[in-house]
């Protein structure tokens, strides 16, 4: 057999396997529909634990992926922020799955009413490339959290992670409880055709509107976590040195690969120098040397290395000034990990590639302005972006930002740790998302909230003279004591 067949007949094992496991899952549901605060608790201290015994397993097999990633880098943002999660969770689960009471107006007292919140059922997650285990866990954590079961889609363009977290699950759950699904295009298309209670998607805008496609046909709802150009807005009142410190410690992290990365930079144009001297400066001091580097991540497959170099290129032909960062004046010709030095991309033109689309590396374009308020505009011409950030002590104008632009998270002198905090919502706006999940939020979107209503007793016939016919004085009464001017 040829490969091509050899991979459509696997792919047609994938598929069947898969549901299979979607229709045990919904049976597992409805023998237990309504887990205990102690299960649930227990779930998420089985995943804890299974965490920290693969730690290595995972930093190996990430490295493998990208073929080079930090192993503290792969610490900080898939394990640390996993087992936070998780810890928070534990921690104020109880009180998010108590009854939420709600007033009951004295027409209908003593009555009671109040909202439960419900598992939804199966839970679809889709998890990307750049963080594939952060990005399984987080969704899986508020999964769980609210009593459901859940299959996680990993990226086909991280084999080797994609197998150590499948295996990993496989060990603490049963396939009818959380199950990972891997496989190509093919097999994702399927996934998200599913009749899930809820699916999460992580990844870029355009594969998002064919995943909301495919679920409305099952009227599955979505959560969608998208990206799209995040812009960071430089006050004149700010010193660019401290503004070259955050900026850089993002868009070094995953060599840019981060959806929530610094996507293009606004600078008052007397600043520019000053802010292009201070990022190199950053820069070299983190990394002296970066092609051999085994702390600079590499570019993760040469699909995305040669589309940021045809970005570069393109730049570079509608005349913007290209500045790598390189301190050790490295030959990155001959670059078997495919590697790219941090590059300042100075005023590109507005129709360039590089403040067209999502840039997710380490390119960064800065552009100048001259008066505040065009900055706001700019930012408002472009789709809503996943996050902003703005960096002044100016605060008529941190005011204007945040109320003249509209993001999904923002930070405020700093970058990138909105999302890093469990109680805040994380998500996106338009084109850069819808829904938001991440602590109590992440449980209230796989929750259904139910209102409840209850009379304690007969109803006293007082109650019901005026709700039913023969109408008369009664109900005139009951109408005008609600209805007045």
């Amino acid at each position: 057999m040829t490969a091509e067949v050899i991979q459509i007949t696997e792919s047609k094992k994938q598929i069947k396997h898969m549901n299979q496991v979607f229709e045990e899952q919904k049976a597992a549901f409805r023998k237990n529909p309504m887990p205990s605060c102690q299960e649930r608790i227990a779930n998420l201290k089985k995943l804890r634990d299974a965490l920290m015994d693969n730690q290595q397993a995972i930093i190996d097999a990430i490295s493998q992926d990208f073929s080079c990633r930090s192993t503290e880098e792969t610490k900080l943002a898939e394990l640390m922020t996993s087992v936070h999660g998780i810890d928070y969770t534990i921690k104020n689960l109880k009180s998010w799955m108590a009854i939420d009471k709600k007033k009951v107006s004295p027409l209908f007292q003593p009555a009671t009413s109040f909202v439960q919140y419900q598992p939804l059922g199966v839970i679809g997650i889709i998890s990307p490339w750049n963080y594939t285990v952060a990005l399984s866990m987080g969704p899986l954590i508020a999964a769980l959290a609210a009593g459901n079961r859940a299959m996680i889609k990993m990226s086909e363009f991280t084999p080797a992670t994609s197998e150590s977290f499948k295996q990993m699950i496989a060990e603490i759950f049963t396939e009818d409880h959380v199950a990972v699904v891997t496989g190509g295009a093919d097999v994702a298309s399927k996934f998200t055709q599913l009749p899930f209670n809820h699916i999460l998607f992580t990844g870029s805008t355009s594969v998002g509107k064919h995943v909301m496609r495919a679920a409305a046909e099952n009227l599955t709802p979505v959560t969608l976590e998208l990206g799209g150009k995040s812009p960071v807005l430089i006050h004149e009142s700010f010193p660019t040195n401290q503004v070259a410190e955050r900026i850089a410690s993002c868009k070094v992290l995953n060599a840019g690969q981060t959806c929530i990365a610094p996507d293009y930079v606004l600078c008052q144009k007397n600043k520019i120098e000053d802010l292009i001297d201070d990022l190199r400066l950053v820069v070299s001091e983190a990394f002296p040397t970066m092609r051999d580097n085994d702390e600079y991540t590499a570019i993760v497959n040469e699909r995305q290395f040669l589309r940021l170099k045809k970005v570069l290129r393109d730049a570079e032909d509608k005349g913007a000034s290209i500045i790598p960062i390189n301190p050790a004046n490295e030959d990155f010709t001959d670059n078997p990990t495919q590697k790219i030095p941090p590059t300042l991309i100075i005023n590109p033109d507005d129709d360039a590639l590089c403040m067209q689309d999502e840039i997710f590396g380490p390119l960064l374009p800065i552009k100048s302005y001259k008066n505040f308020e065009e900055t706001i505009n700019y930012i408002n011409e472009k789709p809503r972006p996943l996050a902003a950030y703005y960096f002044g002590k100016d605060k008529i104008e941190e005011k204007r930002f945040l109320t003249g632009t509209t993001s999904g998270g923002v930070s405020i002198n700093d970058v990138m740790f909105h999302m890093l905090q469990k109680d805040l919502p994380f998500g996106g706006v338009g084109p850069s998302g819808m829904g938001a999940y991440h602590g109590i939020e992440g449980f209230k979107t796989f929750s259904h909230a139910k209102g409840v209503y209850r009379q304690p007793k007969r109803i006293p016939v007082a109650k019901l003279a005026g709700f039913m016919p023969p109408y008369g004085p009664a109900s005139e009464k009951n109408i005008k004591q609600k209805v007045k001017r």
